[in-house]
């Protein structure tokens, strides 16, 4: 059996996000926000609504923060998102509110709208830990947004052959809408890697945040016309629509 150590011949691992330089040296920060979508389904002739509310007590009691959807297109579903920093939150202290939910309302989860990610630099973040931690979570508990649009996605093989500067210009293009979207206050992202978290083997899960819902809609339109997604997307979906109905922050 091999022992933990440095073995000159192996390619050394860095697990620590990357940012911008400041005054000359990268920032680096060994801290990432974890956020995990669970769907549910309320049985016919009982309240969806109820039992969301149920939930949003049990969360504040046990200080997890969360928002709560009613899903646009289920009369009966709703959906929590849960942030954590550490992910075993989601199996301790979410799977008890979960659990006692779940039975008190007879409610079913909606596996396949199950998305789990965290969040992730790209080198280039002048604050790395705003980035990382501050504004994932201020996102997705901004009282003034209400909308939401979750899915997760995975791009095709070649698009990770492809050489870097190709591919820094089409994920340039692909942030700038994002960017000019979010400045006009039309369209806010959360952007969150699920590589090897995502039972069917998606890249990325993306949350669309705003006041408005069309607005989130014409966004991913627009983002249809760049390289990125024309060429180098495998596959999207499903979506979750949803507003919210409630939210847990944690002072």
């Amino acid at each position: 059996m091999s022992h933990p150590g440095n073995h000159p011949s192996l390619p050394s691992i860095e697990l620590r996000e990357r940012g911008a330089p400041r005054d000359g040296e990268p920032q680096w920060l060994d801290r990432r926000l974890f956020m995990q979508l669970t769907a549910f389904e309320a049985p016919p002739g009982s309240s969806a609504a109820a039992a969301s509310a149920r939930f949003a007590q049990s969360l504040t009691e046990r200080g997890i923060e969360a928002v709560i959807y009613a899903d646009v297109n289920h009369p009966l579903g709703f959906a929590v998102v849960a942030l954590a920093e550490d992910p075993s939150l989601f199996t301790e202290s979410l799977r008890e509110a979960e659990s006692e939910v779940i039975a008190g309302f007879g409610l079913h989860v909606r596996t396949d709208f199950s998305m789990l990610g965290r969040t992730y630099s790209t080198g280039f973040e002048p604050d790395l830990t705003f980035w990382l931690l501050e504004r994932p979570r201020r996102t997705l508990l901004d009282t003034a947004w209400d909308w939401a649009v979750w899915y997760p996605l995975r791009r095709r093989g070649p698009f990770e052959r492809l050489e870097g500067r190709e591919r820094g210009a089409i994920l340039k293009e692909h942030a700038e809408i994002g960017r000019a979207y979010g400045e006009q206050d039309h369209a806010h992202d959360i952007r969150l890697c699920c590589h090897g978290l995502d039972a069917n083997d998606n890249d990325f899960v993306i949350g669309l945040i705003g006041k408005d819902l069309y607005p989130l809609s014409h966004v991913v339109s627009a983002m249809r016309r760049t390289r990125q997604t024309a060429e180098f997307i495998e596959h999207m979906g499903p979506f979750f629509v949803g507003h919210v109905i409630h939210r847990v922050a944690v002072k």
